[in-house]
């Protein structure tokens, strides 16, 4: 890099109308899927950073492998690719009763019955129950 001239850390983002679009149905194929497709081989500038546990990552492997074993040779990033098209059009044609949507659902229902199971289980907790009890038998 030349003296002087300094790289921008300024991370080019999309605009509003791109993380705002409507979810509606789009185009419909006649193998049953819309029109979104994943970006396939080509170069990406946009990034994004998941964690997986060593179960996910390792079923994701084992995904790769089956899918050799078809005749369709992927690596990792391309079968995440294919799967958030296939969810995002999903979603887009069956809104709340889509898979993800649903399976997001479902996930933050039990999570928050967890932490409510768990918040009733404290000490604090405990004590204000045992006072209510008390106030209510003193009424």
């Amino acid at each position: 890099m030349a003296a002087g001239r300094r790289r921008s850390r300024r991370v080019s983002l999309p605009g509003v109308a791109e993380l705002l679009r409507p979810a509606a149905p789009g185009p419909v194929d006649p193998d049953g899927g819309d029109q979104r497709r994943a970006s396939g081989r080509e170069k990406h500038t946009q990034k994004i950073t998941v964690y997986l546990s060593a179960e996910e990552l390792l079923d994701l492997e084992r995904a790769r492998l089956a899918l050799l074993r078809y005749g369709a040779a992927a690596d990792r990033g391309r079968i995440v690719r294919e799967a958030i098209a296939v969810l995002l059009a999903d979603l887009d044609a069956r809104g709340q009763d889509s898979l993800l949507a649903r399976r997001i659902v479902s996930t933050n229902r039990a999570e928050a019955d967890s932490e409510s199971a768990t918040a009733s289980d404290t000490p604090g907790s405990l004590r204000q129950d045992q006072a209510s009890e008390t106030s209510e038998s003193a009424v």
